[in-house]
C-alpha cells in the first residue's frame, strides 16, 4: 500500500515538480530526475596526440643509420582517444584522467547539449592518472560540487556518468563497494581509490561517480576484470583528491606537487601487530627517516608506527601521502604515532621533497664521453622523482641521451665510480669523461651494483 501512495503521488506531480528521489522507495520508481540534474556537468572528450616514431639505439647511430632508411622511419604519426570529464566550475575548469588527456597536442570538448569547445591542460599528473582542463572565455557552464569523499560508505548509491566505447553519454549504476583501494589502476596508484560496481568500460575513463545528491564522489579512472568487459570492479579516484588538483591548479601550477615524507615503512601486518602493542593490524612502522625528513624534525624515529592522519587511519605508506596530498603543501598534519605502546600526536610540516644540496644538473657535451647523457646530483627532489630508496647517494643518470642506452646505461641508474674514483658530483663525471674513449662505471640499479666497461 507505501509503494502505491508514494507511486500516486509522483505521478500526480506535474513534470517540472519531481525531485531528486531521496527515499529508497523513490530510487526504486527512477533515477531520471537525478540523472538529469547530474548529466550537463559530463563531458565527453576527443583528445589528439602528435608521437614520433619509435627509434631503436641502433637507428639512431651515425654507422647504423643507413642500414635502417625506410619512408616512416622517425615520421611523426597521431594517436587518438575518447573519454570523458566533468566540470567543476562555471567558468569552464573541467578534470578528466591523464591517460586520456595528459600528453594530448589537441583536445576537443563536447557537452551534452552538444556544444563544441577547445581545451588546455592546466596541470597534470601520470601517478594519480588526473588531469585539470581549461575551456576559455566561457561562463555559467553546469558544474558538479566535489562531496567531502572522506564521507563516502560502503553500501551507499552511486552512479557512474561518461561516454563508453564512444556510444554517448551512458548511466550505469551500482553501489560503492570498497574503499581505499590500492592497485590494477592507471598510473602510479598514488594514494586510495573509491571501488564500485557500476559497470566503466573504455571510453567512461575520466567521467563522474556521483551518490544520491548528485555531488560528486569520484572520477572513474579504470576497471580490474577477467574478461577485458565490465563484469569486474570499477575504481574511482576521491574527490578529495581532485579537489587538491584543483586549488594547484588554480594557484597556477602545472605540475602536482605532492608532501614529502622523506621516510620508508611498510604496513603492519597480523605477526607484526601483537609485538607492536596493536590489538589489530593497522598503521605503517618506519624503518628509514631521511636526514632532512619533517617526519624526523617533528620527533619521529626508525620503529614507531604511524597510524592515523589528521585523525583518519591509515593503512599503507600510499594512503598515507594520498592524506598528506589532501590537507594540502605548505599544511600541517597531525600525524598519530604509537611508540611503546604510547599513542603521541604530532603536528608534521607538508612540504616538497627539497633541492639540497642544488642537483647542478649537466648534460655532457660533444667533447666529452657519452654526449647527450644528463646527470643531476642526487638530493631529496631527485630521490623522490626517480623514486629511489633514501640512502642512495652519487650521481643519477636523468636522460641517457643518444648513446647512454648502448653502453647498458637507463634513466634512474646511479653513477658511483667512474674508472674506480668515487663520484659525487656531476661535474665530476664531466671530468672524468673529458677526451676519453672508453671507461669503466660502478652503477647501482635498484638493489644491484653493476659494472659497465665500454669503449665508443
Amino acid at each position: 500500500m507505501k509503494y502505491i501512495l508514494v507511486l500516486l503521488a509522483l505521478i500526480s506531480l506535474p513534470a517540472h515538480a519531481q525531485t531528486i528521489p531521496t527515499s529508497a522507495v523513490q530510487m526504486q520508481l527512477s533515477f531520471a530526475p537525478l540523472v538529469k540534474k547530474a548529466v550537463p556537468a559530463v563531458v565527453n572528450i576527443y583528445a589528439r596526440t602528435i608521437v614520433q616514431s619509435s627509434r631503436t639505439p641502433l637507428q639512431s647511430d651515425p654507422f647504423f643509420e643507413r642500414f635502417f632508411q625506410s619512408p616512416d622511419a622517425g615520421r611523426p604519426r597521431v594517436q587518438n582517444s575518447l573519454g570523458s570529464g566533468v566540470i567543476l566550475s562555471e567558468d569552464g575548469i573541467v578534470v578528466s584522467n591523464y591517460h586520456v588527456v595528459g600528453m594530448a597536442t589537441d583536445i576537443r570538448i563536447v557537452l551534452a547539449d552538444r556544444r563544441e569547445f577547445s581545451a588546455r591542460v592546466m596541470l597534470s599528473d601520470a601517478d594519480s592518472d588526473l588531469a585539470i582542463l581549461k575551456i576559455d572565455d566561457v561562463a555559467g557552464l553546469p558544474f558538479l560540487s566535489l562531496r567531502d569523499s572522506d564521507g563516502v560508505e560502503v553500501g551507499e548509491l552511486a552512479l557512474a556518468i561518461g561516454n563508453p566505447f564512444g556510444v554517448g553519454q551512458t548511466v550505469s549504476s551500482g553501489i560503492v563497494s570498497g574503499l581505499a583501494r590500492s592497485g590494477g589502476m592507471n598510473g602510479g596508484g598514488q594514494g586510495y581509490f573509491i571501488q564500485t560496481d557500476a559497470p566503466i568500460n573504455p571510453g567512461n575513463s575520466g567521467g563522474a561517480l556521483i551518490d544520491m545528491q548528485g555531488d560528486l564522489i569520484g572520477i572513474n579512472t579504470s576497471i580490474l576484470t577477467s574478461s577485458g568487459g565490465s563484469n569486474g570492479i570499477g575504481f574511482a579516484i576521491p574527490a578529495n583528491l581532485v579537489g587538491a588538483f584543483m586549488d594547484q591548479a588554480r594557484s597556477g601550477a602545472t605540475r602536482f606537487a605532492r608532501p614529502w615524507a622523506g621516510l620508508s615503512g611498510q604496513a603492519v601486518d597480523a605477526d607484526m601487530a601483537a609485538p607492536l602493542g596493536l590489538d589489530r593490524p593497522g598503521g605503517i612502522i618506519l624503518s628509514g627517516l631521511h636526514p632532512v625528513s619533517p617526519f624526523l624534525a617533528a620527533g619521529f624515529r626508525v620503529g614507531d608506527v604511524i597510524i592515523a592522519v589528521d585523525g583518519l587511519d591509515v593503512h599503507s605508506p600510499a594512503e598515507m601521502i594520498y592524506r598528506m596530498s589532501v590537507a594540502g603543501l605548505g599544511k600541517q598534519a597531525v600525524i598519530t604515532r604509537l611508540r611503546e605502546g604510547e599513542q603521541t600526536d604530532l603536528v608534521v610540516r607538508l612540504i616538497e621533497a627539497p633541492e639540497e644540496p642544488p642537483r647542478e644538473t649537466v648534460i655532457l657535451g660533444d667533447e666529452e664521453l657519452l654526449p647527450g647523457l644528463e646527470l643531476s646530483r642526487i638530493n631529496p627532489a631527485v630521490l623522490s622523482e626517480l623514486n629511489l630508496s633514501l640512502e642512495v647517494e652519487g650521481v643519477a643518470v636523468m636522460d641517457v641521451g643518444p648513446f647512454g642506452m648502448r653502453v647498458g646505461l637507463r634513466p634512474g641508474d646511479v653513477i658511483l665510480g667512474v674508472n674506480g674514483q668515487d663520484v659525487q658530483s656531476p661535474d665530476q663525471v664531466r671530468k672524468a669523461f673529458r677526451g676519453q674513449r672508453q671507461a669503466e662505471l660502478s652503477v647501482q640499479r635498484g638493489g644491484q651494483r653493476l659494472s659497465l666497461r665500454f669503449r665508443i
